[in-house]
């Protein structure tokens, strides 16, 4: 985490939380989705605008994190940003070495390979659950031939009891069982992410 954002935490430390302003889609993109968007219905069915600020996006992986109830948010200063998430909280690259990353930057040790019905990869690593990039299920089959990995069989629906992560927090607030504080109408203005000036809301 950024010592700007622990800083801002510090100084601020009961600033309400935000819920349903971004989303992560299975291809480890960035989405703000506004009152408009939201009105338009749950993500991904409405995904709203794509980020494209790479700094902004290197600032959301950095403070990418889970609370205790397995939602995952974005600690914006010291506003919690929790995040809808189109699949599982993590996107995993796959180097030609073997190595995987997520789509965050950090390296990743995978302990088990999952298989669901669509025939979509999941890794369960170190870091959370991380649905393979598409891109990398050729690397993922060589890993699985070469009994690196071994997938056991799952249903989607079922990943995030069985792994700890909540898809939409934002849902989950909405039916009375978020252990969390009450949101607030927007994210707050984003602290700089490299002591510059300020970003604009997300």
């Amino acid at each position: 985490m950024d010592d700007i954002v622990r800083q801002a935490m510090a100084k601020w430390p009961h600033v309400p939380h935000c819920y349903g302003w971004l989303g992560l889609d299975a291809r480890g993109g960035w989405h703000m989705r506004d009152d408009r968007v939201q009105a338009l219905g749950p993500f991904p069915q409405s995904r709203g605008a794509l980020l494209r600020h790479d700094k902004l996006i290197e600032f959301i992986h950095r403070n990418y994190e889970r609370d205790a109830q397995g939602c995952w948010y974005f600690q914006n200063g010291p506003q919690r940003v929790y995040v809808e998430l189109e699949d599982a909280p993590l996107v995993l690259r796959i180097d030609a070495d073997g190595g995987v990353t997520a789509h965050t930057g950090k390296p990743a040790q995978v302990a088990g390979c999952y298989l669901d019905e669509s025939g979509r990869l999941y890794l369960d690593t170190d870091l959370g659950l991380g649905l393979v990039h598409t891109l990398d299920m050729g690397l993922a089959a060589e890993a699985v031939e070469a009994g690196r990995w071994q997938p056991q069989a799952v249903r989607a629906a079922e990943l995030p009891a069985r792994f700890g992560f909540v898809r939409s927090p934002a849902g989950q607030r909405a039916a009375g069982t978020a252990l969390t504080p009450a949101d607030t109408k927007k994210p707050a203005q984003a602290p700089a992410p490299s002591g510059g000036r300020a970003q604009r809301p997300l």
